[in-house]
């Protein structure tokens, strides 16, 4: 009778482990799926805070406050820093390259130091074209690379960044990237805009205000200074080892505060490009006004000769039909620079 009155105790002692187990598997359940809770809720959280998100754009009728916003803005702010023909947007992963691979830093001679002299441009050995900017050479660029591929004798890159300037290196370092993208790329020339979100104060790398936006009442002699010096930065560093530079200028703004900050900055862009006698220069207010120097609307297409809408509704950018104009003259300097270095076109 004895081993027959332990089989009861042994059995709940089974029953109670297994249920000791059971309690353990959903308890581990339980935390997982409230860490899962808490993770979601923290991503919402610092979303709404936007610690990363750009500086806040105007519209046209909006006046620039002291410290934080860009002027102007995109028909499609969603990218980050994007890269066209075959990469996504927001994918930082490298140049997207029309035309042929991009170089191995590491095996090119001209990723570093001194650049090897390259022969005339070839369809075996084409001249390399980097397009950088803010969303102007988004907007310009994907035709730009459309008709320079015509050529048959070009490999180009699109690299730019929405909202982006020179204002706020806080917001996004160019000459960060450029260190980055012109060694990678190892271009022969370089087309390069700034400007639409630059009629702001200059910050710097901090976010610190160096010095504050143009005023119509006052002396801008400062800000004129500083934006100079960084365009002298950009260009210095760009057009070493045998680069040539084609700065593109930006279009008026229909708004008169916005327009004399812009106007302000593009001036400032002559002044110090005129010191450069090498960099090429595509007045792009000039041909975007209207005959009495004021905000065109329509322009006439030289493809067709008929007069269209170049403008997008925000008062600043260019339309499908102003980037593709815009990027027509723009290609007509790079052909001139082709043919100068020898190419057959």
């Amino acid at each position: 009778m004895g081993p027959m009155a332990s089989r009861p105790s042994a059995r709940r002692q089974v029953s109670q482990q297994r249920f000791l187990a059971r309690r353990v598997v959903v308890g581990v359940f339980l935390g997982l799926a409230l860490l899962g809770i808490v993770r979601v809720l923290g991503g919402l959280l610092g979303s709404e805070n936007g610690s990363a998100s750009p500086p806040e754009l105007l519209t046209a009728a909006e006046e620039a406050p002291a410290v934080t916003s860009d002027v102007g803005a995109s028909d499609d702010d969603s990218s980050d820093v994007a890269l066209a023909l075959g990469v996504a947007a927001g994918d930082e992963t490298g140049l997207a390259v029309d035309g042929a691979d991009t170089p191995d830093a590491a095996d090119d001679p001209g990723a570093a130091g001194e650049r090897e002299p390259r022969g005339p441009p070839t369809p075996a050995d084409p001249a390399r074209v980097l397009i950088v900017g803010d969303s102007d050479a988004g907007t310009f660029g994907p035709y730009l690379q459309q008709v320079l591929a015509e050529s048959r004798v070009t490999e180009t890159a699109l690299d730019y960044k929405v909202s982006s300037g020179l204002a706020r290196p806080d917001f996004f370092d160019w000459q960060a990237e450029l260190q980055t993208k012109v060694p990678e790329f190892d271009p022969d020339i370089v087309v390069i805009t700034f400007g639409g979100n630059d009629g702001q104060f200059l910050a710097d790398r901090s976010g610190s205000s160096v010095v504050g936006q143009a005023r119509p009442d006052s002396d801008n002699s400062e800000w004129t200074s500083e934006y100079r010096r960084r365009v002298r930065d950009v260009v210095d560093y760009l057009a070493a080892d045998d680069r040539t530079v084609i700065w593109v200028g930006i279009p008026n703004h229909v708004d008169p505060g916005v327009r004399f900050r812009m106007q302000v900055q593009d001036e400032a862009v002559k002044a110090e490009l005129a010191e450069h006698p090498e960099v090429r220069f595509v007045d792009a207010w000039t041909r975007f006004a209207g005959r009495n120097g004021g905000f065109a609307e329509f322009l006439i297409d030289p493809r067709d000769g008929q007069g269209k809408p170049v403008r997008a509704s925000d008062g600043f950018h260019l339309n499908r039909v102003g980037a593709e104009i815009l990027a027509i003259d723009i290609a007509a300097v790079v052909f001139d620079e082709l043919r100068t270095r020898g190419a057959q076109i």
